[in-house]
């Protein structure tokens, strides 16, 4: 009689994790999609949960914000060098949002995925991007006083639009304005890729805080003309 021995099942890889990523757009997808596969990866390899991954998402994401709204003002002053902070920012918001791409992966590919998590990780992406607009405006306003009230107040809701159009298109009724995937297109859709965008929010306060205001400028329209093109797809849609 001859003994028959078990195989042990094949442990997930990088690449296994980073076959479930939800996208995000051509910087994401390239870039922080495959950091949040060896983040998943190592989380597997701990025991953890994917929870644990969105808690420490947010727990970055805040802490990077935190820092770089506390020393907007001496930034601005030249009392604090501008590299170190928006080197900080940079890196916590890359990081963060790597962690951000690597829940989802974990809850896939092991099947721990619930209801709950979901929602956890929703709100804690909120939480962390109001932090980030935060340190936008905050930057922004410390670099140029004479910033108005009303564009810091129109940048932070419209900020919103993409993660609500996200989480929009996740459902059986997600529907997209500009399905081709051509790499021209890829690269126009960058200004909504927020891997792309907070990478660049993270350059500027390194390099030129002082144009924080027109990154503020700029992402206000992007956004706000997302937001008005999605209401006329939508309505016209609905009208059909």
């Amino acid at each position: 009689m001859h003994s028959a021995t078990l195989a042990e099942p094949s442990r997930p890889t990088v690449a296994d994790f980073h076959r479930v990523n939800r996208g995000g757009g051509l910087f994401s997808e390239s870039v922080s999609q495959w950091l949040g596969a060896v983040f998943a990866l190592g989380a597997q390899r701990l025991g953890l949960r994917p929870t644990a991954l969105t808690i420490a998402n947010l727990l970055l994401g805040l802490a990077a914000s935190v820092t770089v709204v506390a020393l907007a003002g001496r930034v601005a002053a030249g009392s604090v060098p501008a590299w170190v902070v928006g080197l900080v920012a940079l890196l916590g918001w890359q990081i963060a949002y790597a962690l951000d791409c690597a829940d989802g992966q974990l809850a896939r590919v092991t099947g721990q995925g619930s209801a709950a998590g979901a929602r956890v990780d929703v709100l804690c992406d909120v939480a962390a991007q109001i932090a980030l607009v935060t340190a936008l405006g905050a930057t922004a306003v410390a670099q140029r006083p004479t910033t108005p009230t009303w564009l810091v107040a129109v940048f932070a809701g419209t900020w919103m639009v993409n993660l609500v159009t996200s989480v929009m298109q996740a459902g059986p009724n997600a529907a997209s304005m500009v399905t081709s995937t051509s790499l021209p297109v890829r690269v126009l859709k960058l200004v909504r890729d927020y891997g792309a965008v907070i990478f660049l929010a993270g350059l500027v306060l390194t390099f030129a805080p002082a144009l924080t205001v027109w990154v503020i400028v700029a992402f206000t329209v992007v956004n706000g003309g997302f937001l008005l093109a999605s209401i006329a797809f939508s309505a016209r849609a609905s009208l059909r």
